[in-house]
């Protein structure tokens, strides 16, 4: 319909006159040149441009097309060989079908936008941040359905007062102001690139605000392909620590990793999730998945193989189903693909779920651990690394327990003469984000509305988080010798109950305490549950030296000979065998120093074998967790 406007313009601009004795000798050009155009803008690509979405490339193809349908014009012409036809009229049509043609579907874009804006039910937002980020997100949460961006807050002085995206850029000071005019419900973060001590202060500063703080996703994931930029999501507690990661020895993990056959036993839970991604960023030839979860490995195989696919990298991935306590299984499976390096992240790491089943965990955790290091013994592999925890050290618990005297194995294994397998074990403390971290369950209950229970007051923790963890893990393997303990530096410990007030303020509700009863989210106390700790200890003693990376320390601790440590293993088979739970704490207490074994026991099994030997029913087990919590 515009495209007749065109023609009879483009004659009417140049000859003066709307309508001129010539245009009305040739009116039927009127119709014949946009019949013409209309296959030119087909074949540029106009047609096939959503126009809410439209950018810079509509644009593109609207000049594409005109310019064709403009040389079609030209043709038509000199096929017709009508020589009373200006020239100027050619151009004069370019620039008319250009304006009429594009100019109009961004007036409808632009006003199809403002209806978005304005449309019911979407939260009003700011967005922290004004640079390319920034825009990016504005943009795509244009389009959505959740949040509307009001307006832009940015520290750089010289944006401020600019107007980007429709929206005007204010500085930070500003905002409890915006959050009133514009009755602002969210701030989300389009930084991420700042450097983490920043971005620490600039959360300690939202947190004081009536407002729900979100960040967009790493910049790491954005570039791997694991985030969109309009995924935003809860902030990070990274940015609540504050510390600045160190970047590791690329060439070191090259050496190590790149081309070599990998296996990850645990590959499906958190940590070991998260070394596979890190191990396959390496190139390795083949990575190798072993795990007993059928539904954990089919999750992390899937999700590795679609990251090989958006890095374009030829990575053989294998998943293999089975136990770490299954010695046969594991040493065919190294022997068949020559596997090169082991990361043994499998174990039970919930510390009430271990108390509770006292033989599993010694099976699984000590005993997978010896099967898995035989295994890659015989199979002849390189490198062997554990993943250990900070629970091992003077341990309360029986996981912690079970985690030194897989610790000691390594170091007795390590010390044998001829020992061509290289042993190492890295220890550190909770990582966030994983399936026993205290995050979730705090973003969980807040996200019900409360209570967030927390189990002492005075209960601290190391918190690292889980790529960083994994980064370092791999790292700590690469400069094993043999017989290592590395411990990672986690920093300074974290308060729990600090934690989950921030939690609360960054979600934007209040704390329910006594000093404000008429708070959003009150918090709760539980008290300690059996085997846990107020405070982590990541060393047994003093002895430790510094490595290559600043992050990664070397300690040096006392070991059992492996003809005394056998002995022990062989009476903890005994136990599992003759179902013997005292017997089996009373041996993790000999072995591991600090663990004491005179307390009661909680295993269920147990409490349930010791009712039927004296002839009474057993009570009813009692929920080791309070509704809603899971473990640190």
């Amino acid at each position: 319909m515009l495209l007749p406007i065109a023609v009879w313009g483009a004659f009417a601009l140049r000859l003066g006159e709307p309508l001129h004795p010539y245009f009305l000798q040739n009116w039927w050009l009127v119709i014949a040149v946009p019949l013409l155009a209309i296959p030119c803008f087909a074949a540029s690509g106009l047609y096939s441009n959503v126009v809410r979405y439209m950018g810079p490339q509509a644009a593109i193809s609207a000049c594409k097309g005109v310019v064709l349908a403009t040389l079609a014009f030209v043709a038509l012409v000199a096929l017709l060989r009508l020589e009373l036809v200006p020239r100027s009229s050619y151009v004069l049509f370019l620039c008319l079908a250009f304006l009429l043609c594009a100019g109009t579907r961004f007036l409808a874009r632009t006003w199809f936008q403002a209806l978005l804006r304005k449309r019911q039910g979407r939260h009003s937002v700011a967005i922290y941040g004004a640079g390319r980020s920034g825009a990016q997100l504005a943009a795509a949460l244009d389009g959505g359905m959740e949040f509307c961006p009001r307006v832009f807050v940015d520290d750089d002085s010289l944006l401020h007062g600019q107007v980007i995206a429709g929206r005007k850029v204010y500085p930070a000071e500003r905002l409890p102001y915006l959050i009133d005019r514009y009755n602002l419900t969210h701030v989300l973060l389009a930084m991420p690139a700042l450097p983490r001590s920043r971005r620490r202060q600039i959360v300690n500063h939202l947190e004081q605000l009536p407002v729900h703080i979100k960040t967009m996703p790493d910049m790491a994931d954005l570039v791997s392909g694991r985030a969109r930029v309009s995924q935003v999501q809860e902030v990070d507690i990274d940015d609540l620590l504050g510390r600045e990661g160190v970047d590791p020895d690329e060439d070191l993990l090259a050496r190590s990793l790149t081309g070599r056959q990998v296996l990850v036993t645990g590959a499906g839970g958190s940590i070991g999730s998260e070394i596979c991604r890190q191990v396959l960023a390496r190139r390795p030839a083949t990575l190798l998945l072993v795990e007993q979860s059928e539904f954990a490995l089919y999750r992390v195989e899937k999700q590795l193989r679609a990251l090989a696919r958006v890095c374009k990298q030829k990575v053989r991935v294998v998943p293999l189903l089975g136990s770490v306590a299954n010695r046969a299984r594991l040493e065919t499976i190294m022997r068949a693909y020559g596997v090169d390096v082991v990361y043994h992240a499998a174990a039970y790491k919930h510390v009430p779920m271990v108390e509770e089943n006292v033989l599993e965990g010694v099976h699984n955790n000590i005993f997978g651990t010896v099967s898995a290091a035989e295994a890659a013994v015989a199979a002849g592999v390189g490198s062997f690394v554990l993943i250990s925890t900070d629970k091992a050290v003077r341990p309360t618990n029986v996981m912690g327990a079970s985690k030194r005297v897989a610790e000691l194995v390594l170091q007795a294994m390590a010390g044998t003469p001829g020992q061509s397998t290289r042993f190492s074990m890295v220890r550190f403390g909770n990582v966030l984000g994983s399936s026993g971290s205290v995050v979730p369950v705090f973003r969980d209950q807040i996200r019900r509305g409360g209570p967030v229970t927390v189990t002492h007051p005075e209960i601290t923790r190391y918190f690292m988080s889980i790529p960083e963890a994994a980064t370092l893990v791999i790292q700590a393997g690469a400069m094993a010798e043999g017989g290592d303990v590395f411990v990672l530096d986690m920093g300074e410990p974290i308060r729990v109950l600090d934690l989950a007030r921030r939690m609360i303020h960054l979600s934007g509700f209040k704390v329910q305490d006594d000093e404000n009863p008429d708070g959003d989210i009150g918090i709760e106390f539980t008290g300690l549950r059996p085997g846990e700790k107020l405070y982590e200890e990541l060393l047994l003693g003093d002895n430790v030296t510094s490595t290559d990376h600043p992050m990664i320390l070397r300690a040096q601790e006392a070991m059992i000979p492996w003809t005394t440590l056998r002995g022990m293993l062989n009476g903890l088979a005994e136990s599992i065998n003759t179902f013997d739970f005292e017997r089996a704490r009373g041996i993790l207490a000999e072995a591991v120093d600090g663990y004491q074994a005179s307390g009661p026991t909680f295993d269920l099994l147990g409490r349930q074998l010791a009712s039927h030997a004296e002839g009474v029913p057993a009570p009813a087990p009692q929920p080791s967790l309070p509704a809603g919590h899971r473990p640190h």
